[in-house]
């Protein structure tokens, strides 16, 4: 497989995330869609390909090593700067449909181990997440 774009490393990232306990919730589809309609890391990214990108990710994951595979392929793809953002938009996902599953904090786990991102950053951004995701 040829190298990803960052944009397609950090689209397979949120919908590994999405997928992680089998169910990819509309409230999790719907943060994708938002985070890539609103974040400045898209701002290039060319909307129309989304649908594309997360098939592309899903048929991957879908092969015996194809969690292994995602994982290696979005580190080779991203810059190190855009690790903490990886994870940051995994955690979005992952706690748009306001319960997250221990399938999916396992997978927050793995990402976090693989993209050397250290107990203190991780946390911050969790929580950050947690804010911005709370109801009244």
């Amino acid at each position: 497989m040829s190298k990803l774009s960052y944009h397609d490393a950090l689209i397979h990232i949120m919908v590994t995330m999405s997928a992680a306990d089998r169910t990819m919730t509309d409230s999790e589809l719907a943060k994708i869609g938002s985070i890539i309609k609103s974040l400045p890391v898209f701002e290039k990214f060319d909307v129309q390909r989304m649908i594309a990108v997360a098939d592309d990710c899903t048929q991957i994951l879908q092969k015996e090593d194809g969690l292994d595979q995602i994982i290696d392929n979005a580190l080779d793809s991203l810059p190190d700067h855009l690790h903490e953002t990886a994870y940051a938009l995994a955690v979005d996902v992952a706690a748009a449909d306001l319960q997250i599953e221990q399938e999916e904090l396992r997978l927050l786990q793995i990402f976090r181990h693989k993209m050397d991102i250290d107990r203190l950053t991780a946390a911050a951004i969790e929580r950050g997440a947690r804010a911005r995701h709370q109801i009244i």
